[in-house]
């Protein structure tokens, strides 16, 4: 499908429709087409985050079905037909076009068709020499040999991986030395060179390693979800060399050759205990490979890119890109998401759900069909789940707000008999957390019943035992007992100090006037 969202996003960066159409694979003529809708309808950049690719498509094109794509023809196919006696392009074209009708899908026009082949008949036979413009093109790739960091705890020596980027108007260069060639350290990596640069090229020319292009064919390009996101944190559009092409990058090619004898070779001998001491060597010579005068033509590297290159380059966002790590999960009953030693929440009502989980140093986000849905700061351990009280349900909500000074502040004021039973919950259990459940559930007893009657209740179960339950209250209540006129004071038996001796008289006795034989 055409990526319409980026069609407008890199138009709004000043990019030619040509320079589109190569980073999107698709013809320059698609690229106008869409922007043209895009007017129409005062589409412009930044697009909603809800209005995806497919919606686009659909406003654009309400009467499109899913098969009315133009079908590519495979020109390798042409290419390898036309070297057979009495084939020719309009035959080849012919048969395209049934094929087409059989499909279901829209070929292209007989011009169109020949022109495509003989741009890519010319592909095939000629390599193309462009001058490069100040500015526009950054081309990054890794150092096909290593040097070691020797490691003092293990004993061991770890390979130094050499990632190169170089400014093909001026060749001004850029090395670091990373422990491997994974998608945080190749993304951090070209962080530090557009840092070290001053500024950002308008196209970035990568390999095709699986850490920065998922799938990159003629008709589809699939980028990284953070390497796309970096490229947009700074503006520049990434245009990746096909693949087994190096000279759609010859100058970070010619780099890397040249490196390996300027950096590579010179350092051998050296031992480094740290990636900061290799890395400062690294730069030492960097310094001096920039300085080096040119074989045939004046001036240096350092001096081509401060005369002719650095003005060009655009400004460096505010802030660097902070390297980000996506993942997805299932939200499960819990509705947590475990994110390395830690359990962080987000709203229940995702449980069952498929989500996206986008992991910086300082921060978690979780994304549901591109909607941010919450967001963390993260923590380096945590032993508790992390929730935010508005992700969880209201009775779950309500737990975590319960403490005994809560639950006894609510028995003062429901009665002098229901705070008694609070504090025969609280503290008959060695952790008074464990006698939650239970003044939980008689706060429901109250709501259900009413005030005067649980505190009837309760001075009802309170005159029977001294160690009164929950199943207690809720059966005097069911049965009515509450209602019923008690013929003992329930205070001679809730001194619980005087269970520990045999049968002693309640206040009652003492109270005057009554039978002391």
């Amino acid at each position: 499908m055409i990526d319409y969202r980026e069609i407008i996003r890199l138009k709004s960066l000043k990019f030619s429709n040509v320079a589109i159409a190569n980073s999107l694979c698709c013809s320059r003529n698609t690229v106008s087409e869409v922007l043209k809708l895009a007017g129409s309808h005062s589409l412009e950049w930044p697009v909603p985050d809800t209005l995806t690719n497919n919606d686009i498509e659909h406003l654009f094109y309400p009467d499109r079905g899913t098969n009315e794509g133009r079908r590519l023809p495979d020109y390798e196919y042409v290419y390898n037909e036309l070297a057979k006696p009495g084939v020719t392009l309009s035959l080849l074209w012919a048969e395209y076009c049934a094929k087409c009708e059989a499909e279901h899908t829209i070929p292209y026009q007989h011009t169109q068709f020949n022109e495509k082949y003989h741009a890519y008949a010319a592909s095939k036979k000629a390599t193309l020499r462009i001058k490069r413009k100040p500015g526009e093109t950054m081309e990054v790739d890794w150092i096909g040999d290593t040097l070691k960091v020797y490691d003092t705890s293990s004993c061991c020596e770890i390979p130094a991986y050499i990632f190169v980027a170089v400014l093909p108007c001026s060749l001004y260069g850029y090395a670091e030395a990373f422990p491997d060639m994974k998608s945080n350290h190749w993304i951090e990596a070209h962080v530090h060179a557009y840092s070290f640069f001053g500024g950002v090229t308008r196209i970035l020319v990568p390999d095709n390693l699986k850490t920065g292009v998922i799938k990159n064919t003629r008709t589809e390009l699939i980028l990284n979800r953070s390497y796309h996101e970096m490229a947009e944190h700074y503006g520049t559009a990434i245009i990746p060399a096909r693949p087994v092409k190096p000279k759609d990058k010859p100058n970070a090619e010619g780099t890397v050759k040249v490196l390996e004898t300027w950096i590579l070779a010179a350092l051998r001998n050296r031992r480094f205990f740290t990636f900061q001491e290799l890395n400062k060597a690294i730069h030492e010579k960097l310094k001096e490979f920039n300085a080096k005068p040119f074989q045939k033509k004046k001036g240096s590297r350092l001096s081509a890119f401060i005369e002719e290159e650095k003005d060009f380059l655009m400004p460096l966002p505010a802030s660097p890109y902070e390297t980000a790590v996506w993942s997805t999960a299932t939200i499960q009953p819990d509705y947590l998401i475990t994110v390395g030693d830690c359990k962080y929440s987000v709203p229940y009502e995702f449980i069952g759900k498929k989500v996206d989980i986008r992991t910086t140093e300082n921060s978690i986000e979780v994304f549901y069909q591109n909607n941010r849905i919450a967001s963390h700061v993260r923590k380096m351990y945590s032993a508790e789940p992390i929730y935010i009280p508005e992700h969880m349900p209201e009775n779950h909500r309500r737990f975590l707000e319960y403490s005994t000074e809560g639950f006894l502040d609510w028995g003062k004021n429901m009665g002098r008999s229901t705070l008694l039973v609070i504090k025969h919950f609280l503290f008959m259990h060695k952790v008074e957390r464990q006698g939650y459940k239970s003044c939980a559930s008689l706060m429901k007893l109250a709501d259900r019943y009413g005030t005067e009657r649980l505190e009837n209740a309760c001075t009802k179960a309170l005159s029977y035992t001294l160690s009164p339950s929950l199943k207690n209250i809720s059966t005097i209540l069911k049965n009515g007992q509450d209602k019923v006129a008690l013929t003992t004071d329930p205070v001679r038996i809730s001194n619980k100090e005087s269970s520990k001796y045999g049968i002693t008289r309640g206040a009652s006795y003492y109270k005057g006037g009554g039978d002391r034989s």
